[in-house]
């Protein structure tokens, strides 16, 4: 069975995919009505929230929305659609931890030297901002809770919605656009678009195209897990900057005006295209047409009730 086939080891009821989505994008596109109609200004509301509470704080009541979501989600899965996590998670028999390991270190290893790349080559425009109680805060906090909210948020998109739509509509080209979408307007309200524009959609949403096509095309969620955690924490870590959604501990902060060419449009047309081909050769995949827009069949041996793997 391939991965959004997946989704017929539980109890698949369509209408159960909506309610955790729901309550989620609700919950976002209700603090964006209320930015927009009240003209809040989020830049100054994060720096108040920083100045009376410092960044460790701030950080943890950021990410606690997202650990409580991927618990219910979680919980939810296993026991509304009775489908195990394992299922939800990958098409193999067991999760991958390699796979997650190895994209993690291929993304973390490239912005790490980014960064340093950045410090040497112009040293105006990052500033040392270590302080070591500080940052080891940061750090606990940061390999603690960053990866569950980068993990709420792939198992929701490419894992979930990806699963549901793909197997009500037999379809795989659809749920890959569906979650892409929505996965970038989610972001729309972040400091980042009002300090580089809507033109950085491009990236939220060419980022969640990527990740939808990365599990796709391995038949898991392994690769897509590794690349978000360590895109968010080695980011949150190494450097931070006053308009960004992570105002952090970090080692550097960026003190230069973001440059859209470099911080948007490359990532999406040079390293997402390169990251696929280096996955590609490493994991042998093929029959990529199939993969991302072939039709989804029910398995014939299929249950929808079917109990598999609880544990």
């Amino acid at each position: 069975m391939n991965y959004i086939q997946q989704a017929y080891k539980g109890d698949i009821g369509f209408w159960k995919y909506l309610i955790i989505p729901v309550i989620f994008i609700g919950i976002v596109v209700l603090n964006m009505i209320a930015i927009e109609m009240f003209d809040i200004d989020q830049a100054e509301i994060i720096r108040a929230d920083i100045a009376e509470k410092g960044e460790n704080r701030v950080l943890i009541e950021s990410l606690a929305t997202f650990v409580v979501f991927l618990g219910m989600l979680l919980l939810w899965v296993k026991y509304v659609h009775r489908q195990s996590i394992t299922s939800l998670t990958t098409s193999r028999k067991k999760i991958d931890w390699k796979r997650v390991f190895f994209a993690f270190s291929v993304w973390g290893f490239i912005t790490v030297a980014f960064v340093i790349y950045g410090y040497y080559t112009e040293p105006e425009s990052l500033q040392w901002n270590f302080e070591p109680n500080k940052f080891f805060g940061l750090l606990v906090i940061g390999v603690l809770m960053i990866p569950l909210q980068t993990s709420f948020e792939e198992y929701l998109f490419r894992g979930y919605l990806l699963q549901g739509i793909g197997a009500k509509f037999k379809s795989r080209i659809l749920p890959l656009i569906i979650t892409s979408v929505i996965f970038g307007l989610l972001h729309i309200a972040n400091p980042e678009v009002g300090k580089l524009g809507n033109i950085v959609m491009i990236y939220y949403i060419g980022t969640g195209f990527f990740l939808g096509m990365i599990t796709l095309l391995d038949e898991g969620l392994e690769l897509a897990l590794g690349f978000h955690a360590a895109n968010n924490l080695i980011g949150a870590l190494l450097i931070t900057a006053d308009w960004t959604a992570f105002q952090t501990n970090s080692i550097f902060k960026d003190l230069s005006e973001p440059d859209v060419y470099f911080d948007i449009i490359i990532p999406v047309v040079v390293f997402y295209p390169l990251l696929l081909l280096l996955f590609a050769k490493k994991y042998n995949w093929s029959n990529w047409k199939e993969k991302l827009t072939g039709s989804v069949e029910k398995p014939l041996n299929s249950q929808e009730n079917q109990v598999e793997d609880l544990a």
